[in-house]
């Protein structure tokens, strides 16, 4: 078991963020399995799409029983090859992940998706607002109803949050366990991505995917209130960086991965800044003469300020040989086992390092630790502060 140092700094809350992305989300299995046997528990799970059900499956669980769920659901949807998809790699002309993923296009995932048999009659027909889609999601409905527990994930712990975009007003809606009571309908909609799924009604409104407005969530621990010393790790499956692409569907592949990273760096250096400033207002603050900190319009501007420190671990999950555009989709047993594999090494070569145990300035209230990947494409893809070596690995079973 790998043991977390505490010798400097220690954690409130641990906090687990699960980025969107269908089957990519079996990295995410791999990342909590590591936490689980290294007995690393989380306070708060925030989730969009396959994050979110990832999440309700490990909140909605006791802690002997998360990991068994967790595989149960990968189990489930996972599908055998019915070709040689080595060999369509081979002679594919470059399709070949589309042809292999081909079978689940047509016929769906078992336990998750099946075609729409009222789409046939084409993108026009009126099918109504709670079934236009091309597949229909009665299934996952099923599935997570019987893996997740819904009393033992409304007792807030951990905490779940997952994120849906209201489809009238286009505004991003988190659903929050601390403020309310989730049920299978709030996790569905978290992961209804249009056009493939329906959306999701709840109180009246329509809900989408929240991956369409935001799918790396790491803003909702940094607004919460009251904050917490946080240990974040942020799990994300869409490749930020990349090569230029030389072929259209080259470009179909790039196109989405910038899509669904969210802006992340971009995101991350603001909240950075914001957080400075908090610290900075803290220790203002604290410069005052007593009298003038009693007064209540001070006391309003000193309330900005904030002494908590957030560690936010980023783990990136690699690109697997052959994969494109449709690697969201490729349920193969293989393409699962391969995903976890990596999930489960990285989280573990990031727990021996513990890079959240290094002294960091006292103003810096945001402290990001990447792990440096060199993935099969040789794009150098970040480097951690402490130059971490962090090369592609061999896939193991994930049962």
């Amino acid at each position: 078991m790998i043991e977390m140092s505490t010798e400097q700094w220690r954690p409130s809350q641990i906090v687990l963020v699960l980025q969107g992305g269908g089957a990519l989300g079996a990295y995410q299995a791999g990342v909590y399995q590591g936490l689980h046997e290294a007995g690393i528990e989380p306070d708060w799970i925030i989730g969009t799409s396959i994050g979110g059900i990832n999440g309700a499956i490990l909140a909605g669980n006791s802690p002997g029983d998360r990991l068994i769920k967790l595989r149960e659901f990968w189990s489930r949807i996972g599908r055998p090859s019915l070709i040689d998809e080595s060999w369509i790699s081979a002679v594919g002309g470059g399709f070949g992940s589309a042809f292999a993923n081909l079978n689940t296009i047509m016929r769906g995932i078992p336990g998750f998706f099946e075609p729409n048999p009222r789409a046939v009659w084409g993108v026009h027909a009126p099918l109504g607002a709670d079934a236009a889609a091309f597949y229909t999601t009665e299934q996952l409905k099923r599935t997570i109803a019987e893996l997740v527990d819904f009393s033992t994930l409304n007792s807030r712990h951990p905490r779940l949050t997952v994120g849906a975009v209201n489809v009238r007003s286009g505004d991003m809606k988190y659903f929050d366990g601390r403020e309310m009571a989730l049920d299978v309908e709030h996790v569905m909609a978290s992961g209804a991505l249009p056009p493939a799924f329906p959306a999701v009604r709840i109180d009246g409104e329509l809900y989408w995917d929240g991956g369409i407005y935001s799918n790396t969530p790491v803003e909702v621990v940094l607004d919460d209130m009251p904050r917490r010393d946080s240990l974040i790790f942020s799990v994300n499956v869409w490749q930020p960086r990349g090569r230029e692409p030389e072929t259209i569907w080259q470009v179909l592949g790039r196109y989405k991965d910038i899509q669904y990273s969210s802006r992340v760096k971009s995101h991350l250096a603001r909240q950075e800044q914001i957080h400075r400033l908090r610290h900075i207002v803290q220790q203002l603050s604290a410069r005052l003469p007593a009298e003038e900190r009693g007064d209540p319009d001070v006391q309003e501007m000193a309330s900005y300020g904030c002494r908590t420190t957030m560690h936010l671990v980023r783990l990136l999950s690699p690109r697997l040989e052959g994969e494109d555009h449709t690697k969201d989709i490729d349920f193969s047993q293989a393409g699962i086992r391969a995903r976890w594999s990596a999930g489960y090494a990285d989280i573990r070569r990031m727990l021996a390092a513990h890079p959240w145990d290094q002294k960091v300035d006292p103003l810096q209230g945001v402290v990001i630790h990447e792990s440096t990947r060199l993935d099969t494409q040789g794009v150098s893809e970040n480097k951690h502060d402490n130059h971490m070596a962090d090369q592609m690995h061999p896939a193991i079973a994930a049962e």
